[in-house]
């Protein structure tokens, strides 16, 4: 049994910076590829950024691209989603993600690919 934890948000100024955290327990992290997904109010759930097990493949979504950056740390079961230049349009509930697979397939921009989820931690962007 897989537990995801996000911790890191809050309310930021636009332009502002956060980073997000999402520490895993249950099976082995660094055998798994990871994602960052967040849903906005009235929005429905939608895919941020991947990273594969072992950190050497990323990817982003066009909308976060150049200002988000996702890493982990596999020795302290962590990954990380560092968010600059943040826009009102980035808040939104983000939830951290861990995949059935150690690389980033052509799925990994799906939901239906991750088998475990976090509850979220929400990320307030005020102009």
């Amino acid at each position: 049994q897989v537990q995801l934890v996000e911790s890191g948000g809050g309310l930021v100024q636009a332009g502002g910076s956060l980073r997000l955290s999402c520490v895993a327990s249950g099976r082995t992290f660094s055998r798994y590829a990871m994602g960052w997904f967040r849903q906005a109010p009235g929005k429905e759930r939608e895919f941020v950024a991947a990273i594969s097990a072992s950190g050497s493949s990323t990817d982003y979504a066009d909308s976060v691209k150049g200002r988000f950056a996702i890493s982990r740390d596999n020795a302290k079961n962590t990954m990380y989603l560092q968010m600059n230049s943040l826009k009102p349009e980035d808040t939104a509930v983000y939830y951290c993600a861990q995949k059935g697979s150690t690389f980033l397939s052509g799925n990994y921009c799906r939901q239906v690919a991750y088998d475990y989820w976090g509850q979220g931690t929400q990320v307030t962007v005020s102009s």
